[in-house]
């Protein structure tokens, strides 16, 4: 399609503008056909930018290199430019709105000359839902059109949807990097230097402005740009939820049906836990998202929620047949890998992946490499953040509701970090307010890798949102208090508080995780339906020793120590949040947060 045959003048008279300032040398607006996608990859691959994996063993599959300064999210270039400071707050950073866009315009004057500009119409959500919403994204990347094409609805039938007036988010996106007459890229991945990356959004227009990046986040601007920091927004505004969470379907063995998201930091084992294999007999787990997920209340008064997301954009490293099974099935074709490493056989490889390399590689640089496992300094193969982007309705579990325009029921929240002590395997919230608490303190224990702070210390990340929310996080917190209020307290979801990851004194972790997470998962089941023995405590429900059936390896000594409330390990943690962390959000800082904190440490000295 031309940009003359836009329906929406609106979009026509936007697109019009960026082509009038970015003057690519011709424009394509995006129908999301398969002949298209192909096409994108056969142009990457006739630049050198893509290299086509073995067709028998990955078929329809491709690897990308980017560059060395291109590998991941910039956080500390990205920036939620709202017109006042404050409403940024303190977990963002800030550059006056005007300011902004005046230093982008000059730096997306002429950025596309040279290079073909494609107007990438998408939903965020099943095409129609009314929990969907609609971006546009324009770019110069055809590798970003290629991954937009698995991660989202793209094409045709969206701007069926927006019509001639309707809603959508204006998204720009140039990888910063003109071509002169006859110039090409050569197979060198095109970006702009570090201080030349803006990742920007605006949150008053509902606008995202990308600028150097060719990358992930950076660049695939429905994923956490608009899927969380400008969604968060929209969600506070319409009284809805935007959430870094993953979506579960967990059937029991008498055939109910319950819906459970969860949010974790990186880390943490998210990606494994949304495709989990249970080991507990009878009982099943299919995904519904791995990521994102978008709730709004039916009219039946309970919290439904859409995976807005269409592919998995995962972490390469670590994944195996072990840890998720379901993920290695699903990349098994149609998949873009970035940044791992290539075999001899034309097939991926990268640290983690369950088995040595078979020989001589090419690393994500475009080097070979050898693998010596004697080497404790030698360099990865794969970047740490390599990815792949695979389609979502590839995965063996996918959940036959993932896109149901309506949405799924949810029964439940979880919140969870990496924390050797102190947390226990898992807990229940006493009420809303205390829930919120529970995810506006979740953090992770700080290893000794982490160079910037104290090895044993606490990083925040309330609600697993610390990068992705787009406004002040005192406002997010009072939000999901208004949320409560809202809900009938017999509908809302239950919150529950995970640890797979506590240690024993012999710094070995005591519970085995991955699949016997299902265990727990159970237990988190049977409490939505009214059952599953509990006992109450000052810091919640805990299960009592035998209502989670143990994995041979753990005794009841090991389920006594993590189903234990460690009474002096949590007065210091009320007073690490009391001193370090609620002080952050100023004012904004919810009183029933402080409350609520009041009201533990008072059960504790109880």
């Amino acid at each position: 399609m031309k940009v003359q045959e836009l329906k929406h003048t609106g979009l026509k008279q936007w697109v019009e503008e960026a082509v009038a300032l970015m003057t690519p040398d011709t424009v394509e607006v995006c129908d999301g056909t398969q002949a298209e996608y192909d096409r994108m990859i056969q142009i990457n691959i006739d630049n050198g930018l893509a290299t086509p994996l073995n067709p028998w063993l990955l078929p329809g599959s491709v690897l990308f290199r980017s560059d060395p300064s291109d590998v991941a999210r910039v956080e500390n270039r990205t920036y939620i430019a709202s017109e006042k400071q404050d409403d940024a707050g303190p977990t963002n950073n800030w550059i006056d709105p005007k300011e902004l866009k005046k230093t982008m315009t000059e730096l997306y004057r002429g950025s596309m000359k040279g290079r073909t500009m494609y107007v990438i119409p998408f939903s965020m959500g099943p095409v129609g839902s009314a929990i969907a919403k609609i971006g546009v994204e324009i770019t110069d990347s055809p590798y970003v059109v290629a991954n937009m094409h698995t991660m989202t609805r793209v094409g045709t039938p969206v701007l069926d949807v927006l019509g001639t007036n309707g809603p959508y988010v204006p998204c720009f996106h140039s990888v910063g990097k003109p071509l002169g007459a006859g110039e090409k890229d050569n197979g060198t991945w095109p970006c702009a230097p570090l201080d030349k990356k803006y990742i920007s959004h605006f949150p008053e227009t509902r606008e995202i402005w990308s600028y150097g990046s060719g990358y992930g986040g950076n660049a695939l601007l429905g994923k956490k740009c608009l899927a969380l920091r400008i969604a968060s927004v929209l969600a506070r505004d319409e009284g809805w939820l935007a959430e870094h969470m993953l979506i579960l379907k967990i059937t029991n063995p008498q055939g109910t049906v319950k819906y459970i998201t969860g949010a974790f930091p990186s880390a943490c084992g998210k990606t494994n836990l949304a495709m989990l294999i249970p080991t507990v007999p009878g009982w099943t787990v299919e995904t519904v998202g791995d990521d994102i997920a978008w709730m709004k209340f039916g009219k039946d008064g309970r919290l439904y929620a859409i995976n807005p997301e269409a592919g998995f954009f995962g972490v390469a490293p670590g994944t195996n047949m072990d840890s998720n099974r379901n993920a290695m099935e699903t990349i098994r074709k149609n998949t873009i890998f970035t940044n791992v490493a290539l075999t001899k056989e034309k097939t991926v490889w990268w640290e983690g992946i369950g088995y040595d390399a078979s020989g001589p590689l090419i690393d994500w640089n475009g080097n070979e490499w050898v693998q010596d496992k004697h080497n404790k300094e030698q360099k990865p193969a794969a970047h740490p953040n390599s990815r792949f982007t695979g389609p979502a309705k590839q995965c063996p579990v996918i959940a036959k509701e993932w896109e149901d325009p309506a949405g799924v029921p949810i029964s439940a929240f979880l919140f969870g970090g990496r924390r050797p002590k102190t947390i226990p395997l898992v807990n229940q919230a006493k009420s809303w307010v205390h829930g919120v608490f529970m995810g506006s303190i979740v953090g992770s224990e700080v290893t000794a890798a982490a160079l910037d702070v104290k090895a044993g210390t606490i990083r925040r990340d309330p609600f697993a949102m610390l990068p992705f929310c787009g406004y002040h996080m005192g406002d997010y917190f009072k939000h999901w208090i208004s949320i409560g209020k809202k809900g009938d307290p017999e509908k809302l979801p239950k919150i529950f508080f995970v640890n797979w990851f506590r240690k024993s004194s012999e710094g070995k972790f005591i519970w085995p995780g991955y699949g016997e997470n299902s265990r727990v998962l159970a237990w988190i089941f049977d409490r939505c339906v009214g059952t599953g023995k509990a006992v109450d405590t000052p810091i919640g429900f805990l299960p009592t020793v035998d209502a989670i059936s143990r994995p041979t390896e753990v005794s009841e000594a090991d389920m006594q120590e993590l189903l234990t409330v460690d009474i002096d390990g949590w007065k210091a943690e009320i007073a690490d949040v009391r001193q370090n962390h609620y002080p952050k959000f100023g004012d904004k800082l919810p009183k029933e947060l402080y409350d609520e904190l009041d009201a533990i440490e008072k059960r504790l000295n109880g």
